[in-house]
């Protein structure tokens, strides 16, 4: 008679897997299917939450892209009220800088009719009398023939043209300087015998009529 062993005593019979619910034998190793199940289940939720977000966001970018058109043409408004004003401005402002303007001009030929006339007497002192002719200013730049004690150049530079860009007129023996020159500018309307000439036989508040 054979009797059972301690260790005999102690094994436990083996129990037989039960089917897992796929139709398999269950693997204790192996995470269950559903979870599998509930991941694609949580991604679709994730997903329709973010459809939802960015509907939510698409509604308010409307709101800005209306906010901003509103911005854009207030801006507009802005602008054009702006150029309004600079148009008044221009027309009160502008006349009177241009009056300043030709006065500046009147002003500045004035200045060079008496450079040309201490020119004019330094070439009478060296040389007996003044440049002849339509001409004279040339010569006190380039030394004319019969000049023979000229110690020029008696200007800095060439011969200048008057502020409105004119020829100044010299005219040696003048007709109302008989005994010297007359030296004018035509003054702004470039003509010759206008109301606007400037000339060394006017005083300065005193024109032509």
């Amino acid at each position: 008679m054979i009797l059972p062993t301690r260790n005999a005593s102690r094994r436990r019979p083996l129990r037989a897997h039960a089917p897992s619910p796929a139709g398999g034998v269950g693997d204790l190793c192996s995470p269950p299917r559903h979870f599998t199940v509930f991941g694609h289940a949580r991604t679709g939720a994730q997903t329709s939450r973010t459809g939802a977000h960015e509907a939510g966001s698409g509604g308010h970018g409307g709101a800005g892209t209306a906010r901003a058109l509103g911005q854009r043409a207030f801006t507009l408004i802005e602008l054009l009220l702006v150029l309004v004003i600079l148009g008044i401005l221009a027309a009160i402002v502008v006349p009177k800088f241009s009056g300043r303007t030709e006065q500046a001009r009147e002003t500045a030929a004035r200045s060079q009719l008496a450079t040309f006339g201490t020119a004019l007497d330094a070439f009478e002192v060296d040389n007996g009398y003044y440049p002849k002719g339509r001409d004279g200013l040339q010569d006190l730049v380039v030394q004319p023939r019969d000049a023979k004690n000229w110690r020029g150049p008696y200007l800095k530079s060439d011969v200048p043209l008057d502020p409105w860009g004119n020829a100044y007129i010299y005219e040696c023996p003048g007709r109302y300087n008989p005994s010297g020159y007359d030296l004018m500018s035509m003054g702004p309307d470039g003509r010759e015998g206008g109301d606007d000439d400037i000339g060394n036989w006017l005083r300065t508040d005193q024109r032509r009529r």
